[in-house]
């Protein structure tokens, strides 16, 4: 049976357990292979640049087919889509032990690991969002804190694991760790929502099925048609309509500062170390910054997610966000000036917070923008975003601290990028507050009116937000019938 709404709880749990066992062996996994960056480095003797695209690969593939993850979720089942995942993951890192060349790391332990985390993250992520409304920042909260709990986790284990076992032996067993994700992909019970099934039956009843077709077609649907045999054009009409969202111009203007937000967030992770010792820290100082970012990270997901869906913020979620990531800039903006350990401590506190604080609310953006029952195909076109500001950015920054000779310009390039995404919602929500004043303006009344006219014995009745030239109109329209 369809529910009306998600049900805020009960197998929804299980479904954030889920979700947050996928953050970690995905994302967390994901961090942790820049702990093998020495070993390959002394057992295939290369540079780092070489070696550094082992996570430039698996980092961008993940978000580069996230769409497919959403599009086999939504065609066959978020179970399958997860649990096939699982297995292509678990083998890139299995066929990693046996590497012979970084270009075999390349394609095993970069595509094919990445490919498999991608089938995985997003249909999870969509999942929370089918269970959860009430409380859903804070279910996302607690979900996408696998990433910073699993991070700090497994990098001491993996680094005792290569100690123990060299680093063909800690893919193997890594291999092994990444197959929970066909357990995880078991916990996602299918959700069926009201919502879910307007495409298909809108579709019949405007036409686009022949009339003997219809009530067969009808008893047929589900939200999976691949499943069934329906016909073509129905079948791509309802392809098309999942990625119709694509056209919002809400949508768009969130595509657009996603871009700016994910290049000015990456570099900070990769040169914050090297800065820290650029700067007279030692090395164990250094180390412990961005553990400390990792741990508060955490509080940030699960504490801002809970905050947000308190009555008193939840309506205004949109501006969270936009403090959030507005704090992350202004945070890299002051960064150059922060030349000692006492004053690298705050700064690792504060942005690792935010940094926490607006992750978790970018699914819940995206859900109040397209709605719940596009969320999976609007997140994996999200994600998708990421990938080329996460490939980019830090060979970027890299040349400008090759060509400057310091960290300023990187980092004062990344604070400006995220005050830009911050910037650009804040104006796109202002004119979008000001058109609407506008309208009413116009029609005079900020409620919806009714008009109702007569055709002979025939009564219309249109409810609607009108503008003048629509007042205007049915004004003169009464009066031609009056005069009759």
């Amino acid at each position: 049976a369809r529910r009306t709404g998600p049900p805020d709880g009960g197998w929804g749990w299980m479904i954030v357990a889920g979700c947050f066992l996928v953050t970690i062996c995905t994302r967390a996994v994901t961090r942790c292979i820049s702990i093998f960056f020495v070993e390959f480095q002394a057992y295939f003797g290369q540079d780092y640049a070489r070696t550094a695209w082992i996570h430039s690969i698996v980092d961008c593939a993940t978000m580069l087919c996230a769409p497919l993850g959403s599009l086999i979720s939504n065609h066959v089942s978020c179970q399958v889509g997860i649990m096939l995942g699982g297995l292509l993951a678990s083998t890139g890192l299995i066929l990693s032990s046996f590497a012979t060349s970084l270009e075999h790391l390349y394609l095993s332990l970069g595509v094919l690991t990445g490919l498999g985390f991608a089938l995985c993250y997003s249909p999870a992520i969509a999942m929370v969002g089918k269970y959860f409304n009430k409380r859903k920042a804070l279910a996302y909260g607690i979900a996408m804190s696998g990433s910073g709990i699993g991070t700090f986790i497994l990098a001491p284990v993996v680094q005792l694991l290569i100690e123990q076992f060299s680093w063909r032996g800690a893919l193997l067993i890594l291999g092994g760790f990444v197959l929970n994700l066909c357990v995880c992909g078991a916990l996602m019970r299918p959700i069926s929502l009201k919502e879910d099934c307007k495409t298909a039956p809108e579709f019949l009843e405007q036409g686009y099925v022949p009339e003997t077709e219809k009530q067969d077609l009808k008893r047929m649907f589900t939200c999976s048609p691949l499943i069934k045999l329906w016909p073509h054009e129905c079948l791509c009409y309802c392809s098309w309509k999942e990625y119709d969202f694509l056209l919002m111009p809400g949508f768009m203007v969130l595509a657009v500062s996603i871009l700016f937000m994910a290049y000015g967030c990456s570099p900070l992770f990769v040169y914050l170390v090297p800065y820290a010792l650029s700067v007279g820290v030692s090395h164990h100082q250094a180390a412990f910054l961005m553990s400390i970012l990792g741990v508060i990270d955490i509080i940030g997901n699960i504490t801002f997610g809970w905050l947000t869906d308190r009555r008193c913020l939840k309506k205004h979620r949109y501006f969270c966000y936009l403090f959030a990531v507005g704090m992350d800039g202004l945070c890299c903006l002051f960064l150059p000036v922060l030349q000692s350990f006492p004053l690298l401590v705050p700064f690792s506190f504060t942005f690792g917070y935010f940094d926490g604080a607006y992750v978790t609310l970018i699914p819940v953006m995206t859900a109040d923008v397209v709605g719940t029952s596009l969320l999976s195909s609007a997140l994996g076109v999200v994600y998708f975003l990421h990938a080329i500001p996460y490939l980019v950015s830090p060979p970027v920054a890299g040349w400008l601290v090759d060509t400057t000779g310091s960290y300023t310009a990187s980092f004062l390039l990344c604070g400006f990028s995220m005050i830009f995404s911050s910037a650009l919602l804040c104006f796109a929500r202002l004119a979008k507050k000001i058109k609407r004043t506008h309208l009413r303006s116009l029609t005079g009344n900020t409620a919806l009116k009714q008009h109702i006219w007569t055709n002979g014995a025939i009564a219309y009745s249109v409810t609607a937000e009108l503008d003048q030239k629509d007042v205007e109109f049915l004004a003169v329209d009464a009066n031609s019938f009056s005069n009759r």
